[in-house]
């Protein structure tokens, strides 16, 4: 399963922060990012504010790229506020806000996030990667999150093993489907065999737009390029992923590369994912 988006330590360090504040300021950092409270969350915790605190982060899936960038946004409003960049800022003690700042901001970026001109923002984190892992949130896949997790690691340090795995990714998300769908498919189908039989079942060719439909050429020309980008994907990993052996001459793509597959292949699961949910079985 992933990891935490936000470690725990780091939750720990932003609410000892919350500690030196009253319960309406709390509520107020809070609230403005619409994150949750569970009032009825008792945590093994001591203190008003403290408990205050952790019943928001009880709300909160750490998983989930979707309910992390909230609380982000309140990390984001504490920075900035320690930093002077806030009219709430901090003149009569100076020396401790920059002390806790750069705590804080040393703990965030532990996590993979850069504080810069006052917004936190995310480093080397695939966003179509976590759009595929919070729309898959639903599932007990524990494969496609283990799929997730290592391209993420490998997009900069092993390119190759991020292309070979995005294409393992798509294989997954077709087998789900058609799986939940009760389609049967051969073990050893190929990609875009896959990828035709899960549009299919899911209504997204284009014999199933409606000529009438306003943009109608324009949708039959997208849902075409689905199996383009299986077709494709497939040969890249083919020439450059793991799924083969090279000679002892041959030169893999870069990073940059492995970011175009991985966020081809994580845009298209996301979007099978999506029309399946949505769609009764």
């Amino acid at each position: 399963m992933s990891q935490d988006l936000i470690s725990k330590k780091t939750r720990n360090e932003f609410r000892e922060y919350f500690v030196s504040k009253t319960l309406r300021e709390i509520q107020m950092e809070f609230d403005a990012t619409d994150v949750h409270c569970d009032l009825d969350y008792i945590p093994q915790v001591s203190g008003q504010r403290r408990t205050l605190v952790e019943q928001y982060f009880h709300t909160v899936n750490w998983k989930k790229w979707t309910d992390v960038k909230k609380v982000l946004k309140v990390f984001e409003n504490v920075l900035s506020k320690l930093e002077g960049r806030d009219e709430n800022s901090f003149p009569d003690n100076n020396e401790w806000a920059q002390s806790t700042f750069a705590s804080l901001r040393k703990w965030v970026e532990r996590d993979g996030y850069r504080y810069s001109d006052g917004r936190l923002l995310p480093v080397g984190r695939n966003q179509a990667l976590q759009g595929v892992a919070d729309t898959v949130s639903a599932f007990d896949l524990p494969e496609l999150h283990r799929q997730v997790d290592r391209m993420q690691n490998a997009i900069e340090r092993d390119p190759g093993l991020a292309i070979g795995t995005a294409k393992e990714l798509l294989e997954t998300t077709c087998k789900t489907i058609l799986l939940e769908r009760k389609i049967a498919f051969a073990e050893n189908e190929d990609l875009s065999k896959l990828i035709k039989n899960t549009r299919k079942a899911l209504g997204l060719v284009p014999e199933s737009v409606p000529y009438a439909a306003k943009g109608a050429d324009i949708i039959r020309r997208l849902l075409n390029n689905l199996g383009t980008v299986a077709q494709g994907l497939s040969e890249l990993r083919n020439l450059y992923g793991t799924g083969h052996g090279k000679d002892g001459q041959s030169r893999g793509l870069g990073p940059r590369h492995a970011k175009l597959a991985v966020g081809a292949a994580s845009t298209l699961a996301t979007f099978l994912f999506e029309t399946h949910l949505e769609r009764d079985l």
